[in-house]
């Protein structure tokens, strides 16, 4: 089996999630990055930029658990915002900054982050050991990067 791309499909039932594009479509590619990102382009460009570390970035994002929850979004009701950060801070996961890192400005990706590269063996639990992300737990994530830019001196 070619692991650089596989159905999107496989991408689906890995994740017990919804495909972001339509059933009719043609099935996209997805793509491995080495540290075990996967992912699949749901909307392209064909010109844009991509960020340099260091750089400030604004992404809209949804998170998703294994079983299909949403645990994060920067949109929902009530919500229209986005996230700014520095790339290769850590203000966002390991596996959000690789993925953007890889990215086209305005283009939109669904990324599947492996525990290692998201929250890892601590999840995002409370004192009374309650878990909005179980430790080891795989995350899926929409991701669309809207802008980026060189920061201020």
């Amino acid at each position: 089996m070619n692991t650089a791309a596989v159905s999107a499909g496989a991408l689906v039932t890995a994740v017990s999630l919804q495909p972001t594009v339509k059933a009719d479509a043609a099935a996209p590619t997805i793509y491995n990055l080495s540290n075990g990102v996967k992912y699949a382009i749901t909307k392209d460009v064909a010109k844009g930029s991509f960020p340099q570390e260091g750089d400030i970035c604004a992404i809209e994002y949804t998170g998703y658990l294994s079983n299909g929850a949403i645990f994060d979004a920067t949109h929902g009701e009530g919500k229209k915002s986005v996230l700014l950060f520095k790339l290769g801070s850590s203000v966002v996961n390991a596996g959000i900054n690789s993925m953007v890192g890889e990215m086209k400005v305005g283009q939109k990706v669904q990324a599947i982050i492996p525990p290692e590269l998201a929250f890892g063996d601590k999840g995002i639990c409370l004192d009374d050991g309650e878990c909005l992300v179980k430790p080891g737990a795989t995350l899926v994530y929409d991701i669309l990067l809207k802008k980026a830019s060189i920061p201020p001196p």
